[in-house]
């Protein structure tokens, strides 16, 4: 028996047209999962299902934002119409505004919440309707390292995130009953398209990141592979409510002084 096949499954990756949501698709469908993939972007979402349909994947896609309440249940249901079935809903779509907490207009903290927060919320609440009925299901919510610690600049995002983390351990609390495991995954800093204009030797952030993390180094996409398949598979069956943090040993250590 192969506790981690997901030959059968059916998993719906929001955000899943590149970077991290990318990296995490490919592990899901590496181990035999089937991708539904959602974005807000039409040219991303067209290139994604390439990339996909390149590498051998069977992916399908779906135009719609996450907060959008009523779009969201029916592109859901639309879903579950033509597959039969969601097993595994990884909630990754989301965003971020890099403005001082003094400056930021209620506005901006109020899109990074609704995104970030109220987005999985709807998702986790209109995909575990089938699960409950079919007695099995993994949610896995994509976290942050902000869900623990803050950081200038990103106060709605770390408010966001941590919030993610509570509804993560109470959704596992209530759904548990039903053979549904809810957990999640708190991304250290990764080497993507985002952040390569900042990984470059002698960039003071590089350096902080480089020496900041045990690891030494920043986390690859593929890094994020094998956790999101443990938790998407029968090998989590008894676990629920936890966050697991691949951050190559950040959170781990109070850090050391700059010269040392």
């Amino acid at each position: 028996m192969n506790l981690f096949d997901l030959t059968g499954k059916v998993a719906l990756i929001t955000g899943g047209t590149h970077g991290l949501g990318m990296a995490m698709a490919e592990g899901l469908a590496s181990a035999g999962a089937e991708l539904v993939i959602t974005s807000t972007t039409p040219s991303k979402l067209e290139e994604a299902l390439a990339h996909y349909t390149q590498k051998g994947y069977k992916a399908s896609g779906y135009i719609f934002d996450v907060t959008d309440e009523k779009l969201a249940a029916e592109k859901v249901a639309e879903i579950e119409q033509k597959h039969q079935k969601i097993d595994i809903l990884v909630n990754n779509a989301g965003i971020i505004k890099r403005v001082l907490a003094v400056d930021m207009p209620v506005e901006d903290f109020r899109k990074v919440i609704d995104v970030d927060l109220v987005g999985p919320f709807i998702m986790s609440q209109l995909v575990v309707k089938g699960m409950i009925k079919r007695k099995a299901g993994k949610i896995i919510n994509i976290c942050s390292m902000m869900s623990e610690l803050g950081r200038d600049n990103v106060s709605a995002y770390a408010s966001a995130k941590g919030g993610l983390k509570m509804l993560t351990r109470n959704l596992a609390t209530e759904w548990a009953k039903h053979n549904i495991q809810v957990n999640g995954i708190g991304p250290g800093y990764f080497a993507t398209s985002q952040t390569e204009p900042i990984r470059v030797d002698g960039n003071p952030f590089n350096e902080f990141i480089i020496s900041r993390t045990p690891t030494g180094r920043w986390g690859n996409p593929e890094d994020l592979a094998g956790t999101t398949i443990f938790l998407a598979s029968e090998a989590s069956n008894f676990i629920n409510g936890q966050i697991i943090y691949v951050d190559g040993g950040i959170l781990a250590t109070i850090g050391k002084p700059s010269n040392e």
